[in-house]
C-alpha cells in the first residue's frame, strides 16, 4: 500500500510532466515572440538536453602523432 507521501510525489511528478509536455509543444510559438538574443540564449541552454556531450581527446605519452591507414 502506498503512503500518503508516495501518492503526493506520484501526483506531483505527473503534474510536472504534463506542464513540461505542454510547454515543449508550445516552444516553437514561444520562441517566435522572443528577441533574437534571448532566443539564442534559450537554445544554448537547451542544447545539452538534445545533443550528446563531446569529450575532448588528448595525446598520451607513447602514442603515435599520426595514424596510418
Amino acid at each position: 500500500m502506498k503512503t500518503k507521501e508516495q501518492v503526493l510525489t506520484s501526483g506531483l511528478r505527473e503534474t510536472l510532466k504534463n506542464i513540461i509536455q505542454n510547454e515543449l509543444e508550445q516552444l516553437p510559438e514561444t520562441l517566435k515572440d522572443i528577441e533574437p538574443t534571448q532566443r539564442i540564449n534559450i537554445l544554448c541552454k537547451l542544447m545539452p538536453y538534445v545533443f550528446p556531450k563531446v569529450a575532448s581527446i588528448n595525446h598520451k605519452a607513447g602514442e603515435p602523432f599520426t595514424f596510418e591507414l
